[in-house]
């Protein structure tokens, strides 16, 4: 073999780690590599890679090399390895991996070791991905945006060591942004797949609530209402192609999740072209230029694909959607709050005191707490009566640039800046819409994005509109870490 065609295949076989998800598979169930040497090539990547980013936590390694051994054992025998062969997948330290300790990144769980799968681990397994690892959090995803655990430290931003990687589901953007998986399985309850995503230069999908069947349970008992309703798990990936695979893979209902629907993967045909608003400014509340510019980036996009972009006053009862969402998730906070606030290590409890001062998060009455319920309600309809007229909408993840670690604890005024920033994450996070962000281009030498917001249970054309951007404004990552 000459000297020429073994360094082809040695450098092939190193940039495994840099395909999409879709094209891993794609090799794994050809035979053009197994299962087992993908998840080596991941391996590798990690041991180079994350002592720089600390986006893994706990690694998996020969929990994946004997679950990638599997892989190739199916498709060995004839059977189908499944839609994700040998895709390592990182998991975020709140969700359940059967026989490893879930965290949430305190102390106090260090050896809270989970039972079984959690159903979204459950189901990339079956559709034969590989968890490689969990991924780090801010403490009990309570300690603020930035991703730093009490256990693990601080995750770095792969693009720049002077921004967050964003969060709580920061070790997932980082990971996936490196190289180190080629899928972050995360959760979302104002913008925790989100942000990051847009902060790390790739793409998730929060989806709608009901979509993905899921356990937050922390120990035995389940959440309350805001916790039940706001949180969904939620796929991020370098490409949109592979969050359309990991959405049809999580997709379905479960026993052990009496929420999720057996809504349909795809809906019925809307009317063409798609009729899409755009929102650059929610509420008016101040918008930076280069987000500004990213929008209108991923307009122009939109509008080469043939759809039609229509730039709206607003979007529909936001200050009573933030209210409502603040005075919800703190009010539910504030009864546990002195046993929370001494699991969340040192200058852990800052950010949810700054929010519960906020929301003047005093301890509720019943009926002011069944009056946001209702609330609620009407804030979704206004919303549903929007999507109806605008099957998507295109508008920012955040309204600023990546910001430095830290900031949204410094003092109240810069909490107060960042809350403001991720304003439509949480406002659709009330409502339980589907949202995809995508990545639109670098400004800056940081990465910029948008979000293309759906109506519920319509993920297809949220995604479908993300692959437009995508096409027009390029994939932007695996990167290596910059110093």
């Amino acid at each position: 073999m000459g000297t020429d065609v073994k360094e082809w295949m040695v450098e092939a076989e190193q940039a495994l780690w840099k395909r999409s998800a879709g094209a891993q598979a794609a090799a794994v169930r050809s035979g053009e590599v197994t299962a087992v040497d993908m998840v080596e090539r991941h391996l590798e990547r990690i041991a180079e890679i994350n002592p720089a980013v600390n986006a893994v936590t706990q690694l998996f390694a020969d929990r994946a090399r004997a679950d990638a051994a599997e892989v190739d054992r199916r498709r060995a025998a004839g059977q189908d390895p499944g839609p994700l062969a040998g895709v390592p997948f990182t998991v975020k330290e709140t969700t359940a991996v059967q026989g490893v300790p879930t965290t949430y990144g305190a102390e106090r769980f260090r050896r809270h070791v989970a039972h079984s799968d959690a159903p979204p681990v459950a189901r990339l397994r079956a559709a034969g991905a590989v968890p490689i690892g969990h991924s780090n959090m801010p403490t009990l995803v309570l300690a603020g945006i930035h991703t730093r655990s009490e256990l693990y430290g601080d995750t770095r931003n792969p693009w720049s060591p002077e921004v967050t990687p964003g969060g709580s589901s920061g070790g997932d953007g980082a990971a996936v942004a490196s190289g180190m998986a080629a899928l972050g399985l995360g959760n979302d309850s104002g913008g925790s797949v989100r942000i990051p995503a847009s902060f790390c230069g790739v793409a998730a999908l929060k989806p709608t609530y009901g979509r993905f069947p899921a356990d937050h349970r922390l120990g035995a008992d389940d959440p309350a209402l805001a916790g039940q309703e706001l949180v969904v798990d939620g796929p991020l990936s370098r490409t949109v192609g592979d969050l359309r695979l990991a959405y049809e893979a999580l997709a379905g209902t479960d026993p052990r999740d009496p929420r999720a629907v057996p809504a349909p993967l795809y809906g019925e045909p809307v009317p063409r072209p798609l009729k899409i608003a755009m929102v650059t400014d929610p509420g008016g509340k101040g918008v930076h230029p280069l987000v500004r510019k990213a929008v209108e980036d991923a307009a122009d996009a939109l509008r080469d694909a043939g759809h039609e972009v229509c730039e709206v006053p607003d979007v529909p009862r936001l200050d009573e959607a933030l209210e409502v969402y603040g005075r919800m998730t703190m009010a539910e906070f504030a009864p546990t709050w002195p046993v929370m606030r001494t699991l969340l290590g040192e200058g852990g409890h800052r950010y949810i005191e700054m929010s519960m001062d906020a929301q003047d998060a005093l301890p509720m009455d019943v009926p002011a707490y069944l009056r946001l319920t209702g609330a609620r309600l009407g804030i979704r309809r206004a919303w549903a009566e929007f999507l109806h007229t605008y099957p998507l909408l295109l508008a920012p993840v955040f309204t600023e640039p990546p910001f430095e670690p830290g900031l949204e604890t410094r003092d109240r005024e810069s909490h107060a800046r960042v809350q403001r920033a991720m304003r439509l994450c949480a406002a659709t996070s009330l409502v339980g819409v589907p949202a995809v962000a995508v990545p639109t281009g670098v400004a800056r030498d940081l990465p910029y994005g948008v979000q293309l917001i759906g109506r519920a249970y319509r993920e297809d054309l949220c995604l479908e509109a993300a692959e437009a951007v995508e096409r027009r404004c390029g994939v932007l990552t695996p990167i290596d870490p910059r110093p």
